[in-house]
């Protein structure tokens, strides 16, 4: 085709960082389980790895 292939492809989102995850959680999610916790911050907008959000919320015991 005679273009780069980074013109192709969009840039990947930026990342929440986790302070805003936590915040997020502490907020509306604090007795909810990892699964309604990723459900309801995808509805929101924020896609994250339920692995990251299952991390922060056993840090900060929420589990």
């Amino acid at each position: 085709m005679g273009i780069a292939r980074s013109t192709y492809y969009d840039r990947p989102q930026k990342t929440a960082d986790g302070t805003a995850i936590v915040e997020a959680i502490a907020a509306r999610f604090e007795h909810y389980g990892w699964r309604r916790v990723r459900a309801a911050l995808r509805q929101k907008g924020m896609i994250i790895n339920h692995k990251k959000i299952r991390r922060l919320m056993r840090e900060h015991a929420f589990l």
